[in-house]
């Protein structure tokens, strides 16, 4: 679960470690905050001395510290970190649930978004990209969330996610998933998604070009749209019939949509006939390997007797 994973991240970023926690090191935990200091036991206060939290701080940041942590850290890293130096009572328990505006958990093996989450009470951003998340349970989301990313997991049903989507939302990572259409389209409209201006749906398996733009079309704040590596955008007019139909978009595939391509693809959303779920791929093969060569086989003599042995080969391409 997300909580589970959490709390593994917790425990390796060592909160309760020198030079952060409440340990006898930190001269203002001895100094104004006693009251918090837990002391573990067989830990001898006398090993290290007391430090500033400047000193403390400067060890968490010099890269040449032992203490330092990796230069491709995330801020929120770094963050919790200097909390539990600067106020290491905010990082103990459930108070750290508190504290974090941003949580990004990469490649940590979530499935499942539990209930523990809305212990994030103040959350506004989550990053939760490169799991094995297949279903997301948006009673189980923070209300607060702005930003929800959730590229390269196994996504296939939005259904649940959008029971109680969190009303605030502003972007919505789904690429490299499994969606399929028209099933999951419905879900695509302003009803779920009134404040949403950013969506990424690229490198699924999205095919109905003309139903997913009149779904999208509710999206009245809409102003980044990501469709590629879907097999809708092979269409010839994919790109002009989008841009006049979402007259409000900004940004499309990550290209800006200016105003001469505009004024180029004037019209095109009211010719949807030329917007047909059809296209043409050519494929050149440049190099087969392990098909035997028909010229290096023994040449027959003419007249020969011999029965004549023929080969065959086909080859499949799957999209």
């Amino acid at each position: 679960s997300l909580t589970a994973a959490f709390q593994e991240y917790l425990r390796h970023l060592g909160l309760q470690d020198f030079p952060c926690g409440l340990g006898s090191w930190n001269k203002s935990c001895l100094s104004g905050r006693r009251s918090h200091c837990r002391v573990q036991p067989r830990q001898e206060e006398a090993v290290l001395d007391e430090e500033t939290t400047e000193a403390l701080l400067e060890l968490l940041r010099d890269q040449h510290s032992p203490w330092a942590l990796p230069q491709d850290c995330s801020p929120q890293d770094q963050i919790l970190r200097e909390v539990a130096v600067l106020a290491p009572e905010l990082v103990y328990g459930s108070r750290v649930y508190r504290v974090l505006k941003s949580l990004r958990m990469v490649d940590k093996g979530v499935e499942e978004i539990d209930e523990g989450v809305l212990q994030f009470q103040q959350l506004e951003e989550l990053i939760l990209s490169a799991n094995q998340i297949s279903r997301i349970t948006s009673a189980n989301l923070p209300q607060t969330l702005k930003v929800l990313e959730l590229c390269c997991n196994t996504v296939d049903d939005l259904e649940d996610l959008c029971s109680q989507p969190p009303p605030e939302l502003q972007h919505l990572g789904l690429g490299h998933n499994g969606l399929c259409g028209p099933s999951q389209e419905k879900f695509l409209t302003g009803d779920f998604w009134p404040n949403l201006i950013s969506l990424d749906l690229s490198f699924n398996n999205l095919t109905d070009l003309l139903g997913l733009v009149s779904q999208l079309s509710s999206l009245q704040k809409l102003r980044i749209l990501v469709l590629q590596g879907n097999p809708l955008a092979l269409i010839p007019t994919y790109r002009g019939f989008l841009v006049d139909s979402l007259p409000k978009l900004s940004i499309l595939d990550d290209i800006y949509i200016g105003p001469d391509e505009r004024q180029q693809f004037h019209g095109l959303a009211r010719q949807p006939e030329l917007s047909r779920s059809e296209a043409r791929v050519v494929v050149s093969v440049g190099e087969m390997k392990g098909v035997p060569d028909p010229s290096a086989l023994q040449q027959l003599e003419v007249g020969s007797e011999a029965p004549v042995i023929t080969c065959s080969y086909f080859v499949t391409y799957e999209f």
